[in-house]
């Protein structure tokens, strides 16, 4: 069983794809998407969607979770980020995959026990949950592969 977790955005999108070993959550890989800063935003979401079609294309992942959006202050960066994660849902489902999608302070809930946990808290559990050397990096990245973790906590009977 592979899971693929996705932290949208538009500027960095995190992905992290976990696979179940025995009893146990390895992580395979993480990373980031990674879009110019320059480019129309248009350019940036057509980015994401192929590189995201790749990924999937590579990591062939059983099934996909991704973070719901949360916003905050800023509402037009919220627009955005919800437009990206528009392209990111398309993407998954056009390669057929089931999506599960997590609310922030439920995956926090799932990783710490606490819905309100800080990044390091969260990074730590990722961590030990995925028996790993240090904590995952970046930030994007380390959400995603916790994102993953909440799906498969939930969703895999192990």
């Amino acid at each position: 069983m592979r899971i693929l977790g996705i932290d949208p955005g538009y500027g960095i999108v995190g992905f992290g794809l976990i696979e179940l070993k025995g009893l146990d959550w390895t992580m395979v890989d993480c990373g980031v998407i990674e879009t110019e800063a320059g480019l129309e935003f248009p350019q940036r979401l057509e980015q994401i969607y192929e590189d995201l079609k790749l990924l999937v294309k590579e990591f062939k992942p059983d099934l996909v979770a991704i973070e719901e959006i949360f916003f905050m202050q800023n509402v037009s960066t919220g627009i955005e980020v919800s437009e990206a994660r528009g392209v990111i849902l398309l993407a998954l489902t056009q390669a057929g995959l089931p999506i599960y999608e997590y609310a922030p302070n439920e995956v926090k809930a799932s990783i710490t026990g606490y819905g309100q946990a800080d990044k390091i808290q969260m990074q730590n559990m990722v961590q030990t949950y995925l028996n790993l050397s240090r904590r995952p990096q970046p930030d994007d990245a380390a959400d995603a592969l916790a994102i993953a973790l909440t799906c498969g906590f939930q969703v895999v009977q192990v």
